[in-house]
């Protein structure tokens, strides 16, 4: 676990025994992205991925997952901060300790999707695809 300030309020962990269920499906069936997401496909979702909680005095307020094979190619997902802390620097902590994690060190390519938070994310290096036409995506309703 990594502590994120000197008042060790803040932590973040990658140890999926310390996740919120119920924190995570909450906020991820609301979100934008995966509006209803079932609870059974959350826990799935976690169980196949790297995950990272966010701590405030043990308690989760942020949530990312990585899907990856840990040498090639990594999509991050799913990663909030809950609203009444946000502003407080704890997405840029999350993303920076996401990018370090020693599992990761051999990536070279990484991917994410946002429809609000590129600001964020190009702080990390993160740009549209330069050449969007050789992607193709399968969407399955």
């Amino acid at each position: 676990m990594k502590l994120l300030n000197s008042d060790k309020k803040y932590q973040i962990s990658a140890d999926k025994s310390k996740l919120d269920i119920k924190v995570i499906h909450n906020f991820i069936k609301n979100s934008y992205w995966a509006k209803d997401r079932p609870l059974n496909i959350m826990k799935k979702a976690i169980e196949n991925s790297f995950c990272f909680g966010v701590y405030f005095n043990k308690s989760q307020i942020g949530f990312a997952r990585v899907i990856t094979d840990t040498v090639t190619f990594a999509y991050i997902a799913d990663v909030f901060i809950l609203e009444e802390f946000r502003g407080k620097g704890l997405s840029k902590m999350l993303m920076k300790y996401i990018l370090n994690f020693k599992k990761f060190g051999n990536i070279k390519r990484w991917y994410l999707a946002t429809k609000d938070a590129h600001k964020l994310y190009a702080k990390f290096g993160f740009t549209s695809l330069k050449e969007p036409e050789i992607y193709m995506t399968l969407s399955l309703n």
